[in-house]
């Protein structure tokens, strides 16, 4: 469930990075401060499953850099929009130089967002679009309850893939597969 500040709580990604609440996941949305519990333990397992699936195909390729679960991406600016992913994806020639110690000002071109039984269909297509809108050109959406994963694209175009279809890396991660079976 989350929560979001008054309007008179606007921050910036900046103040976000230095902010403190203990035991909560915070992302910043327009401006405002948006708070959840943290995710459950299926969510935790199905996350890291699919984040190693990916990294290992990364990391054997040299394709780039897999990120882990609750890194800050800053995708829009005054207000300020950061947005966390339970895993992404950057190409290797789009990972910042030096890497930056707070939030990349960059969308991932791969995102992997796993739902939680607390996530409201209306949210989870805003997160989608904001990751779209900013430049990430594939995102999964996976759903451990109904064991599902809606594929989204860049183009607009999107699929929904049943439990034992096969996630694939399309044109952002060539020859990257992996059975939804597989991350349950």
């Amino acid at each position: 469930m989350a929560d979001q500040a008054s309007p008179a709580a606007e921050i910036t990604a900046e103040e976000l990075l230095h902010l403190h609440l203990p035991d909560k996941q915070v992302e910043l949305v327009r401006g405002r401060l948006v708070v959840r519990e943290p995710p459950g333990f299926r969510h935790g397992v199905v996350a890291l499953t699919i984040a190693n699936r990916i990294a290992e195909f990364v990391r054997v390729n040299k394709l780039g850099v897999v990120v882990a679960a609750e890194t800050g991406f800053k995708l829009f600016s005054d207000p300020d929009t950061v947005r966390a992913a339970d895993a992404a994806f950057i190409r290797r020639e789009r990972i910042p130089d030096p890497q930056p110690l707070g939030y990349a000002d960059l969308a991932p071109d791969l995102v992997v967002e796993v739902l939680s039984p607390s996530d409201r269909a209306g949210e989870i297509l805003n997160k989608t679009g904001d990751w779209l809108s900013a430049g990430s050109r594939l995102v999964w959406v996976i759903d451990p309850s109904r064991r599902n994963a809606r594929v989204n694209r860049a183009d607009g175009s999107e699929s929904l893939l049943a439990e034992h279809d096969v996630l694939t890396g399309e044109d952002v991660l060539p020859g990257f597969s992996c059975s939804l079976a597989e991350v349950w």
